[in-house]
């Protein structure tokens, strides 16, 4: 008599991809949760910021961005503020929001790094009306004034780039639009990528792709609320932590921790708040070509190498 065959499970299915809201909520939860230098995440809170408001955050401006392909840039921004307004009492996500709704609204079909430009390109003056408006409901602190265009005094004008183009020197978001996301392109994604394939958690990809950029960039939130000086040495201190040690070695986790605390040091006006918006948006754009899951994702521990 012969023996049945031993029972075989079929093979599991590839998961689908996540859907553009999905992606957004998943970017802005990595990016908070992430203990980046001088920012707000699961162990440090501001005295007007909580990570909870975040975690709020991230999931309130998924359904404006499942939209943003079919509402427009501008809808999806003003509607992702909106919804973020109603359940949190600051700006959590202005900076993100700017950034996301472009690349939310990029087909699945099209390559998003061609798509978004053709997206910049067709923004109209109901565009730009809703991004001022989306602006103004957030308030954002250390916003500045401009001689031109200015959120707070002067009608939108007719193209959203023109005053993304006016406001580029003095704000890494609007220079993303400017510059047609280059920033994000050329050096957040290779960065991110290259430290996972690495060996990297993506928390410990995500830090040292932080501290790689205050190394070479001013962060323009801090130069507009504490100066020039004040952003080139945040810039010195960056470029100390990876001159310390190699990425999880204890002299560069030490040299990390000495950065944390300098940046908190004077409440959270050194808090380097336009980096963060630029990573939340690299993340997105990972997720949603699905260009970081090559490694397990839910390893997100830090891994220290002692030395």
């Amino acid at each position: 008599m012969s023996r049945p065959a031993p029972f075989a499970a079929p093979p599991l299915a590839p998961p689908p991809p996540l859907s553009i809201g999905q992606c957004a909520t998943l970017a802005c939860l990595m990016e908070a949760t992430a203990p980046k230098v001088g920012n707000v995440h699961r162990g440090a809170d501001f005295e007007d910021l909580s990570f909870t408001d975040f975690v709020v955050s991230a999931v309130a401006i998924a359904p404006a961005m499942d939209a943003a392909e079919r509402m427009g840039v501008g809808a999806a921004c003003l509607e992702a503020v909106r919804a973020t307004r109603a359940r949190v009492s600051t700006n959590t996500n202005l900076g993100i929001c700017l950034l996301l709704a472009p690349l939310a609204a990029v087909p699945r079909s099209e390559p998003i790094a061609a798509g978004v430009g053709r997206v910049l390109e067709t923004l109209t003056a109901d565009d730009s009306r809703f991004v001022y408006e989306a602006i103004r409901l957030a308030n954002p602190g250390g916003l500045g004034n401009a001689e031109s265009m200015d959120v707070r005094s002067s009608d939108a004008p007719p193209r959203l780039l023109d005053a993304m183009r006016a406001a580029a020197a003095r704000d890494l978001v609007a220079r993303q639009y400017d510059e047609r996301f280059r920033s994000l392109f050329d050096f957040f994604l290779p960065r991110l990528e290259a430290d996972v394939a690495a060996g990297m958690s993506l928390i410990d990809a995500i830090i040292h792709t932080q501290v790689n950029f205050l190394s070479v960039e001013l962060d323009t939130l801090i130069v507009r609320k504490c100066g020039t000086e004040m952003g080139e040495r945040v810039r010195e201190f960056a470029a100390a932590v990876l001159r310390a040690g190699p990425a999880g070695s204890e002299r560069y986790h030490q040299a990390l921790g000495d950065f944390d605390f300098w940046l908190r040091a004077d409440g959270h006006r050194r808090n380097p708040g336009a980096t963060a918006d630029l990573i939340a948006a690299a993340l997105f754009v990972a997720f949603r070509e699905g260009c970081l899951w090559a490694r397990d994702p839910s390893r997100t521990e830090p891994a220290v190498t002692r030395e």
